[in-house]
């Protein structure tokens, strides 16, 4: 919206001469309203399974960032439940969660104690600009390190990477970021979102981002949390997000933040004892009620 200034003008036969009008201020870029026609891609999770013409599933040849655990395709890592057994949820929920498994191998002979879920919409469904929404639920448990993302497919980073909500266990905040050609790893681009009081990652939140040609908005629950601009990336590197991205969701364990974030080495990097103990008992797991996707021609 273009600034507009109020002029004051006094004839030759004033006394005294009017004080000019304030200045509106430029306003800031805001959230759009989506419609239902805008919906290009989602997934309610009412089904009891996995619907494999929307998702893959990652396994266990791939690894990155030093997390403990592998991921496999299995029902116990991806798994299911309806409003019964999660409160509050509307309808069915997906379920990712860490499973321990003393001595897992993997096919290039990496062994580690933990198997997880990894699911992605690559190949499936893919889209560029528009808002990308999820409702989520996590545990308070610390060293753990789910996350909800876009990622391109070309060559990482200049593919371009939209990290909409991550946590790592530190229960009153979660953060996104941005990683492309010129700022990536350590990223400038970057902001964390603290919760208000009485309420952290524990209770249901929609986590969401509206992507453009010129500006990327995070959003929890609404709420516009952080912006960042082509003008800012251009500051570092090269915008990277002109293209086509898909859908991630992940439940890994430790690693490469989470050590960053609470140094914990042992017995697990980024993992304490109590959250290994947690999910041997199974009472760890990331939980999706739906993932919808918006766009305009």
């Amino acid at each position: 919206m273009a600034t507009t200034f109020a002029a004051a003008f006094c004839l030759a036969s004033c006394q005294t001469v009017a004080s000019p009008a304030p200045v509106v201020a430029q306003a800031q870029p805001e959230a759009q309203v989506w419609q239902d026609r805008d919906l290009l891609f989602s997934d309610e999770f009412n089904s009891g399974q996995l619907d494999r013409t929307k998702w893959n599933v990652v396994g266990p040849d791939f690894w990155v960032n030093n997390e403990q655990q592998a991921y496999i395709d299995a029902p116990e890592t991806v798994r299911f439940r309806n409003n019964s057994e999660v409160a509050d949820a509307d309808g069915g929920v997906l379920a990712l969660q860490p499973v321990f498994r003393k001595d897992f191998a993997t096919p290039d002979g990496r062994k580690v104690d933990f198997v997880s879920g990894r699911i992605n919409t690559r190949g499936k469904f893919e889209f560029t600009y528009g808002r990308a929404a999820a409702r989520i639920k996590m545990p308070d448990a610390v060293g753990v390190w789910p996350a909800f993302w876009l990622l391109g497919n070309d060559q990482w980073p200049e593919t371009g990477e939209i990290d909409i909500m991550e946590y790592v266990g530190e229960a009153d905040w979660t953060g996104v970021a941005l990683h492309g050609e010129g700022y990536f790893g350590e990223t400038p681009l970057v902001d964390k979102h603290f919760f208000p009081p009485e309420t952290d990652v524990t209770q249901w939140h929609e986590y969401a981002v509206e992507w453009t040609p010129d500006q990327i908005l995070f959003l929890v629950d609404g709420k516009l949390t952080y912006r960042a601009t082509r003008i800012m990336a251009d500051h570092y590197g090269k915008w990277s997000f002109d293209t086509s991205k898909f859908v991630i969701l992940n439940f890994a364990v430790g690693g490469a933040y989470p050590f960053k974030t609470n140094g914990i080495e042992k017995p697990y990097s980024g993992v304490p004892a109590s959250t290994v103990e947690r999910i041997k008992q199974g009472d760890i797991a990331m939980y999706v009620d739906w993932v919808r996707v918006y766009g305009r021609n």
